[in-house]
């Protein structure tokens, strides 16, 4: 190979950088039939290998784009087939594998198998499989199996397995089996199963198998399995099971908690065991069976309560205890040892 055409493969590669003598010279040397075969440089469309420093005027390619560096924004090139960066590569949208030292972006949509040494991620969507060494995210939907050495987040909806360092997420719904070192979270809904080194939580509705290392909330409604090491709450109805080292809560309650100290609600139904302290708000209702120390109803109690003090501002059940109190007794009832009862 002659010096003077290795000179004039740099140049093709190089030039599209943006140098000045870009205008002067071709944008590509194309060893192709037909536009397949081997492109070298800045090419426009390409079936076969295509090597680019960086692209600027890509349009397709249908096989290999190997490139050195991110595209010149906007990124406007779409890849079919196997996107090698060395260190990063990207287009307005990839199909297919894409492998990056550092990095694999899009514009728009990375579909298919993406690996990046630092990151994976897209303005729009993301799906398949991502991994990225600190992180994968999409400023759209996550669809797939994506993992982040410190996170993974999507600014709209996450669906599938979604496993990060720190923390996994997204401004709308999640749903699937969602793993963060720090937290697990949603701004929407939160479905399936999670597991936070601190917390789980969705600013709507969580439903599913959900263990918070400190706890596990939604701003609505909590429903399935929850296990906080500290607390478990919703601005909404708790159904299934709240399990917590201190706190289990929630407006309206159907079904079992259990709290190393305390647990309550407007509305509950169901099971509570807290040794220290079960309570209904004024003008609530409790309908079940609870076990804790102090049972502090001040609504309506329709059923069991085991401790050492009950309190029931209302009673249609039996309370046994040390000490019981069944506001709707007549007097010289209502304040009773060992048992106290009332039926309408």
């Amino acid at each position: 190979m002659s010096q003077r055409f290795i000179i004039l493969l740099l140049l093709l590669v190089l030039v599209p950088l943006g140098s000045t003598l870009q205008p002067a010279i071709a944008q590509s040397l194309d060893l192709a039939i037909q536009g397949n075969g081997i492109s070298i440089g800045d090419s426009r469309e390409t079936n076969g290998i295509r090597l680019n420093f960086r692209d600027r005027n890509l349009e397709h390619v249908n096989g290999i784009n190997m490139t050195i560096w991110q595209p010149h924004e906007p990124a406007r090139g779409i890849v079919r087939g196997l996107a090698l960066g060395v260190p990063m590569t990207g287009g307005r949208h990839v199909h297919g594998i894409g492998l990056g030292v550092a990095g694999v972006s899009a514009d728009n949509k990375l579909a298919g198998v993406m690996i990046g040494g630092l990151g994976v991620g897209a303005g729009g969507t993301v799906s398949g499989i991502g991994i990225g060494g600190l992180g994968a995210g999409a400023g759209g939907n996550l669809n797939g199996v994506m993992l982040g050495g410190l996170g993974v987040g999507a600014g709209g909806n996450v669906r599938g397995i979604m496993v990060g360092g720190l923390g996994a997420g997204a401004g709308g719904e999640v749903s699937g089996l969602i793993l963060g070192g720090l937290g697990v979270g949603a701004g929407e809904k939160l479905q399936g199963i999670g597991f936070g080194g601190l917390g789980a939580g969705s600013g709507g509705d969580v439903e599913g198998i959900f263990i918070g290392g400190v706890g596990v909330g939604a701003g609505q409604n909590l429903t399935g399995i929850a296990i906080g090491g500290v607390g478990v709450g919703s601005g909404g109805t708790l159904t299934g099971i709240g399990i917590a080292g201190v706190a289990v809560g929630a407006s309206t309650v159907e079904g079992i908690m259990v709290s190393g100290v305390a647990a309550g609600g407007s509305d509950v139904t169901g099971i509570s065991v807290a040794p220290a302290y079960f309570t209904i708000d004024h003008g609530g209702a409790f309908q079940g069976v609870s076990v804790s120390a102090f049972n502090h109803i001040k609504g309506d109690q329709n059923g069991l309560t085991i401790g050492i003090v009950n309190f029931a501002e209302r009673l249609n059940g039996i309370q046994i205890g040390l000490l019981n109190f069944a506001g709707n007794n007549r007097k010289g009832l209502r304040w009773l040892p060992l048992i106290n009862a009332h039926f309408d």
